[in-house]
């Protein structure tokens, strides 16, 4: 049978698919390269925000008359769910008439079984249950090498910030074995690929045994043919001085942190779950850039929390004013079926309260970006190259190493090679330049 599998959401479920991919391949199953060719449509989804809700239900929808139309033909058509939605809201999409199977992210291993299943009997099949140990750490996941792998080191969450579902649809936080990510890397390395990102919920509380991120990410950092090591995402607790040395330290980790606020009222952090207040953030923002010369630092934040009041509000543009983060992704709050902040506290700020307040935000760190880019022009940056650039012909892209990217005249390099490039220009969201020298 053919199997297409779409994939919807975070970086995280992006691997997830190459891992669902080996297993199929490994079940017997095809490979479809579109809908149309398919006796199977898998779809990978995400449970963070509102939107992406709506958008896997709209999905759904358009599976209606190809069901009918195949089972019109006497062929059987099987769509599955998959991932976060499909272990916080299973029985709900169990509802969905064209719904023949769901299977959480602790699950994959099953699905040959139940695809064979639901194909044969036509019955509908479920494999939705957390695991205290599941890791996939045996399978080698199916991807396309490019200039960057995603490499996830962990599973499920242990942080249970208030707004956040994860712990509920991924599980409880544990760790792979360290000789298992390096080994993988390995052999990106040996494929060709120049750069990975380590990816969990809470990357800088990995632990295998003795071994914790500061080492792993120096092992990943020291393997041969890897140019850079990214990490996301970390969380604001978990930055001993050691990693920041180790960041600060080593040529092949990049000197870029994501550091999430979600914001800046230590009132509002307190209701969140965040076990730090605005003035503990503040302090480490100083002391990684006092250990980091340079280093670029994004973040997220959620407005209009429950009971957030517009003061507070003002508390989170006085912090993003402060801290200049070159970027931030700015989000409204969206509360999730399941969380602690579902239970405890009524979703009270109103719909247009919410949209000023992003759309200030909004404004705000574009300034904010636009000012710390054009203060780069005049400087020459190591690029990685990406590939051409998109919009506009005859230019290539690629990646600064704080993650900035970077639009350049074609130099005839392949992606994966890094170039210096001198800063010639900025927008809020890319610099402009020309090579150098490679």
């Amino acid at each position: 049978m053919n199997v297409y599998l779409e994939t919807y959401g975070c970086q995280m479920n992006e691997y997830d698919s190459q891992l669902i991919r080996s297993i199929l391949i490994s079940g017997g199953y095809r490979l479809a390269s579109s809908q149309e060719e398919a006796d199977v449509v898998l779809v990978n989804t995400c449970a963070i925000r509102e939107n992406a809700h709506r958008k896997i239900y709209s999905r759904l929808d358009q599976f209606r008359p190809v069901k009918k139309a195949m089972k019109k033909a006497g062929r059987p058509f099987v769509v599955g769910v998959l991932g976060c939605m499909a272990q916080n809201l299973k029985e709900d999409l169990f509802a969905h008439p064209v719904v023949s199977l769901i299977a959480g992210p602790d699950n994959y291993r099953s699905l040959p079984k139940l695809i064979d299943r639901a194909a044969k009997s036509g019955d509908r099949e479920m494999d939705a249950y957390l695991s205290e140990y599941e890791t996939y750490d045996d399978i080698a996941p199916t991807r396309v090498t490019g200039v960057n792998a995603w490499v996830a080191i962990m599973r499920g969450c242990d942080n249970f910030c208030t707004f956040c579902v994860v712990p509920y649809t991924r599980g409880r936080e544990r760790s792979r074995s360290m000789a298992g990510i390096v080994a993988e890397v390995e052999s990106l390395a040996e494929g060709g690929c120049p750069q990975v990102t380590l990816l969990g919920q809470n990357v800088n509380s990995y632990k295998d045994g003795s071994a914790i991120f500061s080492d792993l990410i120096a092992g990943v950092a020291d393997i041969p043919g890897i140019r850079r090591v990214r990490f996301t995402s970390p969380h604001p607790k978990d930055f001993p001085r050691p990693l920041l040395e180790t960041i600060a330290g080593h040529p092949h980790i990049c000197k870029h942190i994501h550091l999430p606020l979600q914001a800046g009222s230590s009132r509002i952090l307190e209701l969140m779950g965040r076990t730090y207040t605005i003035e503990e953030y503040l302090n480490l923002v100083d002391e990684i850039r006092a250990c980091i010369p340079g280093v670029t630092l994004t973040t997220d934040v959620i407005v209009g929390f429950p009971t957030e009041t517009e003061e507070e509000f003002g508390e989170t543009v006085r912090v993003m004013r402060q801290v200049e983060f070159d970027n931030a992704y700015i989000f409204k709050y969206s509360e999730r079926k399941g969380t602690i902040a579902s239970r405890r506290y009524p979703d009270d700020i109103p719909p247009d309260v919410k949209t000023d307040r992003i759309v200030r935000l909004f404004d705000l760190q574009r300034a904010i970006s636009l000012k710390r880019n054009q203060a780069r022009i005049g400087e020459t940056l190591s690029v990685l190259i990406e590939g051409d650039a998109e919009r506009k012909p005859g230019y290539q892209m690629g990646k600064t190493d704080g993650h900035i990217t970077t639009i350049f005249p074609s130099a005839s390099h392949l992606p994966g090679s890094l170039v210096f490039v001198e800063i010639t220009g900025a927008t809020q969201g890319t610099l402009l330049g020309k090579v150098v020298h490679s």
